[in-house]
């Protein structure tokens, strides 16, 4: 049984788009096996890493892992929604409903908020599980074509030209991957908790606060708006943090591509793109940032790169309205 594979080679490197949508179309069907939300998650943890990817299109199971752990913590704590398998508990669900117990941490924590060493725990155990039950469950659905992996390296690379395909159909592939996943956690759930759920799905990777950010960008840059350059004074509800890209395409919280912002600006950006000329002001910003933060991790794979290729792939995917102040 695929699920119990250990390593997982890549069969094919070069597939073509109608390929790769036929796969996508039976993973996400009814004609794929799913006694659990699983392949959802994985699908759903990839896209919000699409572009934490190395050089060598490489993932680390920790990576993948804590974005994993995110969804299900928000879908179960913070939305009660805890049927994610047929039959018997998922795994995932028994893991984070003993830590929330066990902590007494109320319901409307979500992941971000809880302490980092308890959401350092829950990660290494859920990636246990995924080691268990998800990498080869999915690995096998895409008939080794998507991605190989290496429980021993903790390593999952995906196959270039799927990272592409990903890329440039990203929004599409959100927008299927959460109605089917909504679909069948509506089917495992009852009311009241299914209400909304599309809703509620669509936002389980979305930070409840950006406030941190907010702290570390105030710490090492002026605190002015990043579009208008107006002095950001401190007032209550005056200073935002914009998704240079906007969260619903990107799907992830990054500092490079999180700017300061006063109120105005951010309410009339609000989902659109900024201008290209403030592209370049955001890379000059990121070299700045590299070498002021002391964490590291927080600009890990960055690439000039990178962003560019973000902004590019937003219009292609519908994000074709520029916003200037």
């Amino acid at each position: 049984m695929s699920h119990k594979l250990k390593v997982g080679e890549l069969q094919e490197t070069y597939l073509t788009d109608e390929e790769i949508w036929r796969i996508f179309t039976i993973v996400l069907s009814s004609k794929s096996v799913k006694s659990s939300t699983y392949k959802y998650a994985l699908i759903k943890s990839l896209i919000e890493n699409l572009y934490q990817i190395n050089d060598h299109f490489e993932l680390t199971y920790d990576q993948l892992a804590y974005s994993f752990t995110k969804i299900y913590w928000n879908l179960i704590v913070h939305h009660n929604l805890d049927k994610q398998n047929r039959g018997k508990n998922a795994r995932v669900v028994t893991i984070i409903k003993e830590a929330q117990i066990n902590h007494a941490i109320p319901s409307e924590f979500s992941f971000d908020k809880i302490d980092a060493r308890l959401q350092l725990s829950l990660m290494r155990k859920v990636k246990t599980t995924m080691k268990e039950n998800v990498f080869g469950a999915l690995y096998g659905d895409t008939r080794g074509s998507f991605y190989a992996f290496d429980h021993k390296r903790e390593y999952f690379k995906v196959n270039p030209t799927v990272h592409r395909f990903m890329l440039n159909y990203q929004r599409l592939i959100v927008n299927l991957t959460n109605y089917h996943m909504a679909a069948m956690i509506e089917e495992l759930n009852e009311v009241p908790s299914i209400n909304y759920l599309l809703g509620k799905v669509e936002s389980i990777a979305r930070r409840t606060s950006l406030r941190p950010f907010e702290k570390l960008l105030m710490s090492h840059f002026e605190a002015t708006c990043f579009y208008c350059n107006r002095t950001l004074t401190g007032k209550k509800r005056e200073t935002h943090v914009d998704h240079f890209i906007p969260w619903s395409f990107v799907q992830s919280d990054h500092v490079w591509n999180l700017v300061l912002s006063c109120n105005t600006c951010n309410t009339s950006k609000s989902d659109k793109l900024p201008e290209r000329t403030y592209l370049e002001f955001l890379i000059n910003r990121n070299h700045e940032l590299e070498n002021r933060i002391e964490d590291r991790n927080l600009m890990t794979n960055y690439k000039d790169k990178k962003i560019i290729m973000l902004y590019d792939y937003s219009i292609k995917n519908g994000y074709d309205v520029i916003w200037s102040p």
